[in-house]
């Protein structure tokens, strides 16, 4: 591991609330160290983001059934944790459960989820392909709905991102879609709007993804443009998965 490796490692146990980490001495004594970006590789040992032989199955076990991680637990009904082929090569990222996914816990079952259905649905059948919605794998940022449907705030961000980004390395996809503008900022690590980053490629550790605007944001009437773009930006990414 490079120390820019480690640096962001410690970055990120920190903003998790981990304030100490362990190395083990050659004579077996065990000594704790502050979580700083100034620890050297030789004498921090921390536990990789993604295990080895890691599972959709045991992600969820570790998210466990009443996760307490963030104050989106106070309001919550269900944890939403995703669904579809776990071994999909295509992966739609949303922002957060709604109401309907937080009483249901399954992702994009309302509104907004049966618009996405259809998207996937119709344009596949348009294009020739024989995929459809459960071809692929849905999940979000954050698994449990922010009260009022407001944005996730940058730590409920960050402490489910971890969780994110095991499923995204649990699956590998051939292909990512970032629904939406909070999707792409937790993928990308970006601040800018959807409008500036759709219509191209952009990557995650090596893995091709498209931004495109959210369902929710298409179901308002005076955005007719954006639904075109959003069915352009559909069919690019389903042709390079698919074809």
């Amino acid at each position: 591991m490079t120390t820019d490796e480690l640096r962001e490692q410690l970055r990120f146990y920190r903003d998790l609330g981990i304030d100490e980490v362990y190395r083990r001495e050659p004579v077996g004594q065990a000594i704790s160290s502050p979580v700083s970006e100034g620890a050297s590789v030789a004498s921090v040992a921390l536990p990789p983001l993604a295990p080895e032989g890691d599972t959709l199955l045991k992600i969820k076990q570790d998210i466990g059934d009443d996760c307490r991680r963030c104050r989106l637990c106070e309001a919550r009904s269900k944890i939403v944790f995703g669904s579809g082929n776990e071994n999909a090569r295509l992966v739609f990222v949303g922002e957060g459960p709604g109401a309907d996914e937080d009483a249901q816990g399954f992702p994009f079952v309302g509104r907004a989820g049966q618009l996405l259905t259809q998207m996937i649905d119709n344009t596949a059948s348009k294009e020739g392909l024989t995929i459809r919605r459960p071809d692929v794998y849905i999940c979000n940022v954050v698994k449990c709905r922010p009260p009022e449907n407001r944005a996730p705030q940058p730590d409920e961000m960050e402490i489910c991102g971890a969780f994110l980004f095991r499923q995204l390395m649990a699956i590998r996809p051939k292909a990512i879609c970032a629904l939406g503008s909070t999707a792409a900022k937790a993928i990308l690590g970006t601040k800018e709007g959807v409008t500036r980053l759709r219509g191209r490629w952009h990557k995650w550790h090596d893995i091709p993804v498209i931004v495109t605007f959210h369902p929710s944001y298409l179901l308002r009437p005076y955005n007719q443009d954006a639904k075109k773009e959003a069915w352009e930006d559909l069919k690019k990414v389903l042709h390079f998965v698919y074809d």
